[in-house]
């Protein structure tokens, strides 16, 4: 299984970049996953608005919000969404989150 190093550990990712442990995600693996996946080398203020939402609302309802709940949560319009994580909301977005990979998630 593929390795991202981060600050204080090493993350296991599956073939696809999520992380193969979500329950051991950290802000710290958010940076590391957002460098290494996403190519983001700075995780912004409007980057941890879009990520702890997602967080907030899978731990909260054990999936992975939909597109239009997420505008509506972050005020964000789906076309800043994608320039915060161009892979997508679905991919790119729940990847840096912890999130497992989503369903419906090609």
């Amino acid at each position: 299984m593929p390795v991202i190093e981060s600050k204080d550990r090493r993350i296991e990712v599956n073939e696809e970049g999520f992380m193969a442990r979500p329950e051991e995600w950290s802000k710290d693996a958010a940076e590391a996953l957002a460098r290494a996946e996403e190519g983001i080398e700075d995780l912004t203020a409007d980057h941890w608005v879009v990520v702890e939402f997602i967080r907030s609302h899978y731990l909260d309802k054990g999936v992975a919000p939909m597109v239009r709940k997420m505008c509506q949560a972050t005020g964000f319009p789906l076309r800043r969404i994608y320039e915060l994580f161009p892979s997508g909301p679905a991919k790119g977005a729940c990847k840096v989150a912890g999130l497992p990979k989503p369903d419906g998630c090609v």
